[in-house]
């Protein structure tokens, strides 16, 4: 059977522009969309019909092919038929920004009736926790305001058996195949999002979208070695994903707050004691009170100031690792600004004993190093 003339299945002159063949393309379209004429095979076949005579004839290149050589011009475009699906649905067709390169990708008018079959969005939520949350582990409950899988339809946004019908354009497949000249094309069917399927009686729950707005407990667990930052990953935890695809994740990130005492520098504990004269030049005992309860450090004898004290294995755990690593001690030696008499008079007794080093000191090798990477 010979196909019809393509300016004539539109109904326009052959000078007709593009605006003149798009508002017949619509007319048609709006007349013998399978949507409107469900079981109407003929109304189906006349709406490809249609659809393949504005394909060739919107596209300059086409066009001017078939002015010159007739379908022969242009059979590699048609030889397995256009695919309408290519011009979106009925809510595209209906659309005033409605055109033949939206199957390309651009915007579409009117807005989309039906959500692409897409995974859910991933959630954020910042959770506080202490140093010592750090060090021990701890969990918490969080209350997560999400989208969620409509149980009543499951995901579909039908209801009942019969809320769902399989879908025209792509026959249930939930693709199509283009094609254009040498090149096909598959691409996902933008009658059904990908889904093979179209929503006939919507959900009285979720209104067809398929997802109901809730708030969700959910409890995480922060393993020790956390850091300021650390991103927790609750696989299928984030927003439901549209038309019963898969949902998102949550990232639990978090945010270690400020200890008065102790500072972390990776897996290592910092923190400074302050000694006298006395203490730090004949040495002494000191009690820590760290979060393992406790600690006993000896401070050598003639420590300086600024120097440190290493307690193995009291800092930070590795994380999703054995060991921890090291409590770092600083020394800060303070002299006194107030004395007593009796204190002077000793003092002045040892500065007799000491040796006088008021010479400038030539700089050591750490410094040089220090001024060569400033």
């Amino acid at each position: 059977m010979s196909k019809r003339d393509y300016y004539e299945v539109l109904g326009v002159e052959k000078s007709a522009d593009e605006g003149a063949l798009k508002a017949a393309y619509r007319k048609l379209a709006m007349q013998f969309h399978p949507d409107r004429n469900p079981g109407d095979k003929a109304a189906e076949e006349k709406f490809k019909e249609a659809a393949e005579a504005y394909g060739v004839l919107s596209d300059a290149q086409k066009r001017g092919a078939y002015d010159r050589f007739g379908h022969q011009g242009v059979q590699g475009a048609a030889q397995q038929g256009f695919d309408p699906e290519a011009f979106g649905d009925f809510g595209d067709i209906l659309g005033d920004l409605f055109g033949f390169g939206d199957m390309f990708g651009g915007r579409r008018g009117g807005g989309e009736r039906r959500s692409r079959a897409r995974r859910g969005d991933d959630l954020r939520y910042d959770l506080e926790i202490s140093l010592e949350d750090t060090i021990r582990g701890m969990s918490a409950e969080l209350q997560i305001p999400r989208a969620e899988k409509c149980h009543f339809c499951n995901g579909s946004g039908g209801e009942g058996a019969d809320g769902l019908t399989q879908c025209v354009t792509c026959r249930g497949r939930g693709e199509v195949l283009l094609q254009q000249g040498f090149l096909s094309i598959r691409q996902t069917c933008r009658t059904c999002g990908g889904r093979g399927q179209l929503i006939r009686k919507a959900c009285t729950k979720c209104k067809g979208e398929g997802v109901l707005r809730s708030e969700k407990k959910l409890r995480v667990t922060v393993p020790p070695g956390v850091d300021n930052g650390t991103r927790l990953r609750l696989t299928g935890e984030g927003q439901a994903g549209a038309n019963g695809a898969p949902a998102g994740d949550l990232f639990v990130v978090l945010n270690v707050t400020e200890h008065p005492v102790f500072e972390r520098k990776e897996n290592e504990l910092h923190c400074t004691i302050p000694l006298n004269v006395a203490q730090a030049a004949l040495g002494t005992d000191v009690d820590i009170l760290s979060f393992d309860g406790l600690e006993h450090v000896r401070v050598p004898e003639g420590t300086q100031n600024g120097d440190q004290i290493r307690v193995r294995g009291k800092g930070i755990p590795y994380l999703n690792a054995n060991g921890r690593g090291d409590l770092i001690v600083n020394v800060e030696v303070r002299v006194p600004t107030k004395m007593t008499r009796e204190q002077k008079k000793l003092f002045a007794q040892l500065l007799e004993t000491l040796p006088s080093e008021n010479e400038p000191q030539e700089r050591g090798l750490l410094d040089k190093v220090k001024d060569f990477f400033v």
